[in-house]
């Protein structure tokens, strides 16, 4: 269960505090705990889910269309998914530590759901839309900027890391790129992958996450950072 301090913490990690403190409990709310309240039994976050993605999809396409005025309607749409994925939001979410702050239902818990990029990644865009009921489109928008918006092309590096790589690789000719789970730490329910990245035979990256997915993501990016130095 979440404190008061730990809602008072949140708000201040955001940087914008709640006139109505319920709508960010809601939006921090999982299903798996709602549908165990037998009495007082409170709303879950898929509503505000909902409208945080509309809101989301609004500021984040005005944002690219005002930013670069010169590129082409496909171009910005790649940009956009880019930034505002699953695994986008969940890497944005990591700077406040948000996983720590979700209500979950004991076997959610148990099996790992606090650090599921799709639950983090639904109650980034469900703080959102609490943000937008509680305060309207400005707001949301000064949220959406400073947590998801900021510096999108170094992010959307990041968030096609796998792809660029691929990209950058390929200029140099007919080159293999092989990647490598090379360790795992943690129970069951709660793993950490180490991977690393092969460029022919060459290691130049190396990187860690709940998901090997996650863990050959970073290690490209650092691959990249690799290669811009040589």
């Amino acid at each position: 269960m979440v404190t008061e301090e730990q809602i008072a913490e949140l708000q201040h990690k955001i940087g914008y505090t709640f006139k109505n403190t319920l709508l960010l409990r809601q939006a921090l709310t999982h299903s798996s705990f709602a549908n165990e309240q037998k009495i007082n039994k409170r709303g879950d976050y898929e509503r505000l889910e909902f409208l945080g993605d509309a809101v989301l999809e609004l500021v984040s396409s005005t944002y690219l269309y005002n930013k670069y005025p010169d590129k082409r309607e496909g171009e910005m749409t790649k940009m956009r998914a880019s930034m505002v994925c699953e695994p986008a939001l969940a890497y944005c979410a990591s700077n406040i530590h948000l996983e720590e702050y979700i209500i979950l239902g004991k076997g959610e818990e148990q099996t790992g759901g606090r650090y599921r990029e799709s639950i983090i990644s639904d109650v980034m865009e469900a703080i959102i839309g609490a943000i937008y009921l509680d305060s309207g489109l400005e707001a949301a928008k000064k949220h959406i900027e400073k947590f998801i918006l900021d510096n999108p092309e170094e992010k959307q590096i990041f968030y096609d890391s796998k792809s660029v790589l691929q990209e950058i690789v390929q200029r140099d000719g007919n080159v293999e790129i092989r990647y490598e789970i090379c360790g795992e730490k943690g129970p069951e329910h709660d793993k950490i992958f180490e991977s690393a990245v092969y460029i022919g035979d060459k290691k130049l990256g190396e990187g860690s996450g709940r998901t090997k997915k996650a863990a050959e993501q970073k290690a490209a990016y650092q691959a990249i950072l690799e290669l811009k130095k040589q």
